[in-house]
Order: structure tokens, then C-alpha cells, then sequence
């Protein structure tokens, strides 16, 4: 008999990525352009597992740490995934965390760039990054404010071993049935904000990605033009 957690698990997976795949439709995009990120920060390694095992193999955690422990407990699970830190990311973590992530969605400051640069130096490899943007203007969050994102793009283009792939943002969430326009409102401007600079072309600076959208707004982020949508709660519910 199937474990039911395991076949709610796979209905979730498979009912986003059906709802990801109508909205490519609506946006004139194919579904292959946009890559699903399970966010496994409130489950434990044997879900995340799991998550692996029905199919999708790029997985995120917020903290260092909960990374760490993830990464050693699924080393050798077939098909091992490729970790993506969307949380704060401190310097002093940077050297444990970098040979282990695939992609850090959390650069937002000079100082950070140059320990990543330092460390991906030492390790004889290459880290590819993305700056966050804090959309909203919250200062409660992370991100840098819109006008300081140019100032570390010209930084990270002097960088020979780290690489900018894109852009990260979090819309805000109001509340009421303005929410899904206000999201696409801010998804639309961190598209537009990369697509200004992605016409600069600078060195080592691609901005082919735009990781926006989560849970309760990865459809709208979609049709704005994400290339990553980070989803957790989505993928968990009934399941743990």
C-alpha cells in the first residue's frame, strides 16, 4: 500500500505544475521556461526526499544551517538536487554553504558579494548568484532598495568568480482583491528594472532570471515573466 502522504505529495507537485503550465499558456510562454523551486524549510530530509523522488530536483531552504543538514542527509539520494539558499545567506557562512548550493537567490550587499567572490576563488569555482530586490520598500525586509542595485551590478561585473544570473524579489501581500494586481504591478517592475540593465551588458552579469513569485502568487509572477517560482506551503499542504 502507498504511503498517502507521499501520494498527496505527488497531487500537490502535479497540480502546481499544471496550474504553472496554464499560466505560461496565458502568457504565451511554454512551460519549459519556468522552473519550480520546492521550498523545503518546514519539512524534515525525509519529505524533501520525497519531493526529490516525485520528480522535482531543485529545492530551497532559507537558513545556512537547515541547508547543511539537508544537503548531507540527501547525498546519496539518486538524482541529487540542486540546492538553492533564497534566505539571508552571513559571511561567516559562506564557506560551508557555497559548495554545496547551486544557486543563491539572496545577494544584497557589496560586502557579501566579496566574501562570495573570495571563497568561490579559493574553491577553484564559479557562484552563480542573484541579487535581491526588495520590491515593496518594506525596510522589515531583505533586498536592496531599487536605486542601489546598479552601484552592485558594476561591482559583480569586476568579479572573476561570481557570476550575476538574474534578479530575486517578493512582492508585497495585501490583503482584499487588489492583491493579485498589486503583485503583478511589482513582478512587472522587477522585469522591467532587469531588463534596463541586461541591455548594458555588463561582464559576468547575464540577468537571464527572474525568481519571483511564491505560493499564493507564483501564477502572476509567471505572467510577468518569472523564470523561477519558489513554492512551499503549496507543495505541503495535507502533507505535513
Amino acid at each position: 500500500m502507498s504511503d498517502p502522504s507521499n501520494d498527496r505529495l505527488r497531487n500537490n507537485l502535479a497540480a502546481i505544475r499544471g496550474r504553472m503550465a496554464e499560466a505560461c499558456r496565458r502568457a504565451g510562454r511554454q512551460p519549459g521556461e519556468v522552473t519550480l523551486v520546492g521550498v523545503t524549510k518546514y519539512v524534515s530530509a525525509e519529505l524533501t526526499a520525497e519531493l526529490v523522488e516525485a520528480g522535482c530536483h531543485d529545492v530551497a531552504e532559507s537558513r545556512p544551517q537547515s541547508l547543511w543538514a539537508k544537503a548531507d542527509a540527501l547525498a546519496s539520494l539518486a538524482g541529487a538536487p540542486r540546492w538553492h539558499l533564497v534566505g539571508h545567506l552571513q559571511r561567516n557562512k559562506v564557506r560551508r554553504t557555497m559548495p554545496l548550493m547551486s544557486l543563491l537567490h539572496s545577494l544584497d550587499s557589496r560586502r557579501l558579494l566579496d566574501t562570495l567572490d573570495a571563497e568561490a576563488r579559493a574553491c577553484g569555482k564559479t557562484c552563480d548568484v542573484l541579487v535581491e530586490v526588495n520590491l515593496a520598500g518594506d525596510p522589515e525586509r531583505t533586498g536592496l532598495a531599487v536605486e542601489e542595485v546598479a552601484p552592485l551590478l558594476a561591482a559583480a561585473a569586476a568579479c572573476l568568480h561570481v557570476r550575476v544570473r538574474g534578479l530575486m524579489g517578493m512582492a508585497s501581500v495585501p490583503e482584499g482583491p487588489e492583491a493579485s494586481a498589486t503583485a503583478r504591478r511589482q513582478f512587472a517592475r522587477l522585469r522591467e528594472l532587469r531588463d534596463r540593465f541586461r541591455r548594458e551588458a555588463l561582464p559576468t552579469v547575464s540577468l537571464d532570471e527572474l525568481s519571483m513569485g511564491m505560493s499564493e502568487d507564483f501564477e502572476e509572477a509567471i505572467l510577468e515573466g518569472a523564470t523561477l517560482v519558489r513554492v512551499g506551503s503549496a507543495l505541503w499542504e495535507g502533507v505535513a
